[in-house]
């Protein structure tokens, strides 16, 4: 595999993906607010990162294919500025699948030090089609585990929900953004030709429905995303009306860390994305009533 030159991160990246996913969080899209957290600056969205991830792995593996699952782990902050790069390396899968373990690394800007920004695995499906796809294992639905009843008017079992449908200018934006051209999603007839009714809307595009419901409805703005796990369940098409709902089920007051299931559905109803969220409560602008639904 061959390496990508660096990706220089700019406040202008950050504001096209907030459009993008509908997630204007101000610890990515206000300098001001950004200030006065303890990261000190506006940082990179991790479903921006993920994206530019997702569109270096498809320009390195050997053939198309198209991912199904990702875990991320976000253990520091990504500024403007930053020349950020990726690397895969390859790791057992189960058979059908390849899987790697993936990091996002920056040489940081003058004077600081080389840092990981997010780190995980993949897992990729080179002869994906419809059938393939609904073949891969189903995920543990996240369910209620033990901790503190109340956290900022945060309880378990709140939930917030958002309906959108992705447009063929919405996908334009994406790959012109990030330069992920993965033929699922960017050729009609290569997908059509796979199987599916024409191309796919990208995993990252979905998971920034989580990103908007996160980092501004709940647990609302000023969240910080510490982790994500992503599968890809089935195909999402173009102009269909997805439903992303992220339910909270466990609070961590000593840590300020909330964790919530994550799913989007599709119009009939059918499991499109499901995974979990870790996200870090400290920068929450308002830390007053409880946001439930």
């Amino acid at each position: 595999m061959h390496d990508d030159p660096p990706r220089v991160l700019s406040q202008r990246d950050f504001d096209r993906f907030a459009a993008l996913s509908r997630d204007d969080n101000p610890i990515h899209c206000d300098p001001a607010f950004a200030r006065g957290t303890h990261f000190g600056a506006t940082v990179a969205h991790g479903m921006l990162l993920f994206s530019l991830l997702c569109a270096h792995s498809a320009r390195q593996l050997p053939g198309p294919a198209l991912p199904v699952a990702q875990t991320l782990m976000f253990p520091a902050p990504a500024f403007v500025g930053d020349a950020v790069h990726f690397a895969l390396s390859a790791q057992p899968a189960p058979a059908g699948l390849a899987a790697y373990a993936t990091t996002v690394s920056s040489a940081g800007g003058p004077g600081q030090a080389p840092r990981v920004t997010a780190v995980g695995e993949s897992r990729w499906l080179a002869d994906a089609g419809p059938a393939a796809l609904a073949g891969q294992p189903d995920a543990a639905d996240p369910v209620a585990r033990h901790g503190d009843a109340v956290l900022y008017g945060l309880r378990p079992g709140q939930q917030a929900a958002a309906v959108r449908a992705f447009t063929a200018a919405d996908l334009d934006e994406y790959i012109a953004l990030t330069g992920d051209a993965n033929p699922f999603h960017a050729d009609a007839g290569f997908a059509r030709a796979r199987g599916f009714a024409g191309v796919l809307v990208p995993l990252p595009l979905l998971a920034g429905m989580f990103s908007d419901l996160l980092g501004t409805r709940l647990p609302g703005r000023g969240t910080g995303w510490m982790k994500q796990s992503l599968r890809l369940a089935a195909p999402a098409r173009l102009d269909e009306p997805l439903t992303a709902r992220v339910r909270i089920v466990r609070l961590r007051a000593d840590k300020d860390l909330v964790n919530l299931a994550s799913v989007v559905t599709g119009a009939d109803g059918r499991v499109v994305v499901q995974g979990e969220a870790l996200v870090l409560v400290r920068n929450l602008a308002d830390k007053g009533a409880g946001r439930a639904v």
